[in-house]
């Protein structure tokens, strides 16, 4: 099979259910952004975090496929009919990696800035591009039917990757670096 198929060249792009969409189409942003959320996770597990971080992250890269299933496919005919679809339990499983992690870090009583290890770097990077995807999904979200266990998953991924950068700096010995705004 070709990488390429030359049918993208004029702007558009096919999602499953043969409709084609303009490149810059606000679900094939939501679709872009998700994939760029999962590239950038990547990046993070690249950076041999530690083993229980690296565990999650796993799990979340999959599932970010699902999510992109799910944006693919949705009005869940023809070959979209049968690719796999959150079904909340995802949500679930994070906010249990969530709440684990969190209770191993001192408590938060300011923001942090998103820094520290170089881990916990990448980390951040990968929440703040989660938080776009979650937004490109909220603006599809207004004119397309999105199941909300998209939406979830996203505002909880960008919540467990806040943790896993603090849990990466706790693990290194690297306090968080508070803000102390100027009076």
């Amino acid at each position: 099979m070709k990488i390429y198929t030359r049918k993208g060249d004029g702007g558009q792009t096919g999602i499953w259910g043969g409709r084609r969409l303009d490149k810059d189409h606000v679900r094939m942003e939501a679709i872009g952004a998700v994939d760029e959320c999962n590239a950038a996770i990547g990046v993070a597990v690249a950076a041999a975090l530690p083993g229980k971080a690296a565990r999650v992250l796993a799990e979340v890269q999959d599932c970010l496929f699902v999510v992109g299933c799910e944006l693919m496919a949705p009005d869940r005919t023809g070959a979209g009919g049968s690719v796999p679809r959150l079904t909340g339990e995802e949500v679930t499983r994070l906010e249990s990696a969530i709440d684990e992690l969190d209770a191993e870090l001192p408590e938060l009583t300011s923001f942090i800035h998103p820094t520290g290890t170089s881990e916990a770097a990448n980390l951040h990077l990968a929440r703040a591009v989660c938080r776009r995807a979650e937004r490109r999904v909220t603006t599809l979200r207004r004119t397309e039917p999105v199941t909300d266990h998209v939406a979830a998953y996203l505002n909880r991924l960008a919540d467990l990757l806040f943790v896993l950068a603090r849990h990466a700096n706790s693990a290194a010995g690297i306090t968080d670096r508070t803000w102390h705004p100027k009076q």
